[in-house]
This record gives structure tokens, sequence and C-alpha cells, in this order.
């Protein structure tokens, strides 16, 4: 088993739950358990540039460091992390005997190349340097060839795969795995740095190992999984499955002296592992520290911390932003509301009847004569989402779209209206106000999409039956998707096909839950 290595990073990722914090004897302790142990690779902390506390495993420079390692095990490797930035070359002295033997750089897509400048140099100092980008789940598949072609020039020691958000299954696992193996140096070792956010570590991690494969492989775990949000893969459950499976060649004691020592009186004082805000943080393709701030607020919701997760801009999810955590925490907050009597309200309206939601598809022209027979019908309650039709009566009017409710005069309407809680025109007292959060979907191109917000809002108050008319489908000529062209906004046809099937999918799950049916032509019918 020496083409797989294990790497502990307890010390290092571990670090993030107690800001490093473990006291210098737990340090040597814990580095001396982990060598005991026969852990290949022990990642000992950070170096940063001016930290001088003794009692955290983050260090001003390489011979500090050495005084916590003791005497070494010249079977194994040691490695310290430098978060790109955080220290210059020039404050790290050459490679030594009793200290350090590797230095795993890691750094975001917009450093990389001050980052090659920065492996380059400590090369020449003479470390087996790791070159690990912050998430490579979310780099395209051009960007991570050209990042490979620049690896492959540099020539480390190791190049990662990282999933960073914990958002990888085993079909991501492979899909990049194979790219990767069949683009790298094979001189190059290939490391595999995971976060469990979906529980995933362990699986992807056997999965790696059983791979047929002549490369060398890292495993990166931490003891008892420590590590910020959802944690990592435990170190002494990937040892185990080693010993067990390719022959004994880990202590586990070692490590489950570590654990009861060291690492169990810190989860009774700080949390980590699985959580559902971490889910859903990695469901969203988030940085979990959003989900950790979300967390800390307690103030949420699990339905609160989906919906401020699911709104986040695209660019912004993957590196953290405590500023614009705050802002947008802050927006949702503004425009929260208890709806209970709002839901009463609709239930109390639609009890008992078949609901006929009317969206502004042009199938209500071509098809009027069906939609107005059903709107008479006694048996039928016509909601009609976001416009006011000019030749059917409606009951109820559901509006959630800021422009909409703006250009059109639903106040004179003869039915009643209930507003979403972001419309901020809606006067107090005129309209019933329904939480916008509430009604929100999973997938972000129609996450505050109106017809499906309606419908969730009409299951919420009890619907059964729900008829859909003029819900069409998003055609790729703009001047089609609309009864009136008032409505047309332009949008890229890419866009419009993604979510269309979005919306396919959502309404192909409602069918599970409730009576639903298309009175009028639609792309979105199975």
């Amino acid at each position: 088993m020496d083409r797989i290595r294990i790497l502990d990073c307890t010390l290092r990722d571990g670090g993030y739950v107690n800001d490093f914090r473990f006291g210098k004897e737990a340090i040597c302790e814990m580095i001396r358990k982990l060598a005991n142990a026969s852990i290949d690779i022990i990642e000992c902390g950070f170096l940063r540039s001016g930290d001088t506390d003794a009692d955290r495993s983050t260090y001003g420079s390489v011979e500090e460091l050495s005084g916590y390692i003791g005497r070494k095990n010249r079977s194994l490797m040691y490695v310290a992390m430098v978060q790109y930035g955080a220290i210059s070359a020039e404050e790290i002295c050459d490679c030594r005997e009793d200290s350090i033997d590797g230095i795993r750089v890691t750094f975001h897509e917009h450093e990389i190349d001050p980052a090659f400048v920065l492996g380059r140099a400590l090369m020449d100092k003479g470390y087996k340097v790791f070159m690990q980008p912050v998430g490579t789940a979310t780099y395209t598949d051009e960007a991570l060839l050209a990042l490979i072609m620049r690896i492959n020039q540099l020539k480390p020691y190791a190049f990662y795969m990282v999933d960073t958000l914990g958002t990888m299954y085993k079909n991501d696992l492979l899909r990049m795995f194979y790219l990767m193996d069949h683009n790298l140096n094979r001189k190059i070792v290939l490391g595999f740095h995971s976060h469990n956010n979906l529980q995933l570590s362990f699986a992807n991690a056997q999965e790696l190992m059983q791979l047929n494969t002549p490369r060398r492989l890292i495993v990166d775990s931490s003891v008892y999984g420590m590590g910020r949000g959802a944690g990592n893969l435990n170190t002494e459950l990937v040892t185990q499955y080693v010993n067990t499976n390719f022959g004994l060649k880990y202590d586990n004691l070692e490590i489950l002296e570590m654990i009861d020592e060291y690492v169990k009186p810190l989860s009774l004082k700080y949390s980590w592992g699985y959580n559902a805000a971490y889910y859903l943080a990695s469901a969203k393709g988030c940085h979990p520290n959003y989900a950790s701030y979300l967390l800390n607020k307690q103030t949420l919701h699990m339905k609160d911390i989906n919906a401020i997760l699911g709104t986040l801009d695209m660019e912004k999810r993957t590196l953290y932003d405590a500023e614009y955590a705050a802002e947008e925490y802050t927006k949702y907050q503004s425009h929260h509301v208890d709806d209970s009597e709002t839901v009463a309200f609709v239930q109390s309206q639609i009890d008992g009847k078949k609901v006929l939601l009317l969206a502004p598809g042009k199938s209500i022209v071509r098809q009027a004569g069906a939609v107005r027979n059903m709107a008479a019908s006694k048996e039928a309650y016509v909601v009609c989402v976001n416009f006011i039709p000019k030749d059917v009566p409606c009951d109820m009017i559901f509006v959630s779209n800021t422009k909409r409710f703006r250009h059109r005069d639903f106040a004179a309407a003869d039915a009643a209206v209930v507003v979403t809680s972001n419309v901020r025109q809606a006067g107090e007292g005129r309209y019933q106000v329904a939480d916008y959060s509430s009604y929100l979907n999973e997938e972000y191109c129609v996450s505050d999409n109106a017809g499906l917000m309606c419908i969730n809002l009409m299951k919420k108050a009890g619907a059964k039956r729900l008829l859909l008319a003029g819900f069409d489908g998003f055609s790729m000529d703009v001047r089609n998707n609309y009864y009136d062209n008032a409505f047309t906004v332009d949008v890229e046809a890419e866009y419009l096909e993604e979510m269309t099937l979005a919306i396919k999918r959502k309404l192909g799950q409602l069918k599970n839950q409730l009576d639903l049916e298309f009175l009028t032509e639609s792309m979105y019918k199975e």
C-alpha cells in the first residue's frame, strides 16, 4: 500500500474549529501519536507571517515549528501549509533535517500566477511542494486542464483535487480523477482533500483507493473528522479501512488515544460534523462559512437558511465574504413575515374547490374558449399569477414580481390580492402578504419563479386539485412566451432552456403530491 498514503490534517484543518489553540504540549503529543500510528504524512499546521503564539498550531517560521516535532520518524513526512499571501518565500528558511519536509501551497483560481512563483521558490529551498488549488470541483474542465499543464511544467511533489464545498458525488470524483490522471505527469502524486457536507468523504475515499491505477495517491483526513463546518474524512475510519482491506499498516490505538485525550474534549466545547445547514450549503454550492454565519445568528429556521443560501449571487458563493453574508441576512430579515393568517385566508377561499391557475402564456389566448369555460364553472376557483386577464374573471391574484406590481393596478381588480413580502410597495393592510422565502424553489434558475411559488402556496393552504393554464414553457423566440408583448423580457436562449427543464422537473415532483393537470398546451407535460 505504499502507492496510497494518508495525510492527517487535524492540526491544520481541524484548527479552524478552535482557532488553532490546541496548546503547545498537546500539539507536540498529537504529532508524536500520529507518528506512532505510522500516519504517512503529518500536517503540523499553518506557516503564517508574524504568528508567535506557542499554544496555536500556526507558526511564524520553520525554525519555530521544528521545536514541536521532536525526534522525527524518518520513514514519515512532516509538512505545513502556506496559504498564498500569508507568508513570503523570503520568510521561510531552506529545508532542514530536523523540521518539516514539505509545504502545501493553497491558492484560489485568481492567485495561480503568484502561487506558482511561491511554489517554485519553495522547491528551490529543498521542500517537497504540494500545489493545492482551492475548490477544484468548481473549475471548468478547460481551466483545470490549463492548470495541469502548468503543474507539469513546475513538477511539484503533489497536486490536489479539492472538494472545498463538499459537493462531490462518486461520478464527480471519477470524472475529475480520470481527467487529472490522464493529463498529469506520472511522477507527480495526486492528492484528494474532501469535506463531509454530504457525508460522502469516506465513500469517495474508498472509491479512490480501489481504483486500479499505478498513480501514487494521498488521501487527506483528520482525527474524529475534526474540521470547520461538516468536518473532514475521519482518520480513524480510513486507516481502519486500509488495515482491513490492504494489509496492516497503521496503529489505530494511537489514534483512538489521541481522540480520547485531545480531540473528544474539544468536541464537547466546539461543534463540527454533519448538520442540515452544511448540507444545504453544499447543495447550493456555497462556502460552509455562510452556513456557519447563519446558524450562529440563532434566529433562523432551516427553511430560512435554505432561502438565504439559495439567493446568494453565484459569483459570491464559493469564496466567503462576511460583509456580504451580513448584508444578505439583513435583507432577508427585512421582508420575512409570519404569514399564517394569509395561509388561513387562502385555505378558506379554495376549500373543496378545483384551483385554476392562470399564468400569462400565449396558450390562454390560443385556447381561450377552454379557459373561459373552466373559469365560469362553479367548481373552479381562479387564481392569476402576476397579471390581470382581460376577459377572464378571477377570484385571486398572486403577485411576487416587484416590476409587475409596480406597472399594474392590482388594487383596482375585483379580486383578493396576495403579494409576497419582497414586494416592498404593497400598502399595509391592503393586501394579503405571503412570506417570500417560504415559497422559493430549490433550483437556482427558477428559485423565485412566480408560477411555482404560487403552487407552493396553494399546496401549503391545502389545495388538492390544480388545473394549469398559460404554463407554456419558454420558447427560444422570446416574442412567443407571453400573451401580451408587454411581459416580454430579453433573456439568453440557453437560460430559457435551463428554466424550462427545471420547471418541468419541479412540476413532475409536485404531481406526486397534488392532483395537477394542464388545461392548455405546455412544454412541461410529460
